[in-house]
């Protein structure tokens, strides 16, 4: 796992929108961040994100489920 400078494209909460870019988050440049800050270690990336659906669950009860589940661990492979 690579350690990488303090990222731009962090989550505002309880919105889960992008501080960034204002597109929901994880944004495609945070997707980008994540894949090299978690190289050699897809499993611990998905078990970040997973937490991370967790915690926007709890926020975003409006959002059906398997919509969340594509947003956080969809692109996660």
């Amino acid at each position: 796992m690579k350690l990488s400078a303090a990222t731009v494209h962090g989550p505002v909460l309880p919105l889960w929108s992008c501080s960034g870019c204002d597109q929901p988050w994880p944004c495609r440049t945070r997707q980008r961040e994540l894949r090299e800050e978690f190289d050699q270690a897809p499993v611990s990336l998905a078990l970040y994100m997973g937490a991370q659906l967790v915690r926007a669950s709890a926020d975003l009860t409006w959002a059906p489920a398997g919509s969340l589940h594509r947003r956080f661990l969809g692109w996660v492979r």
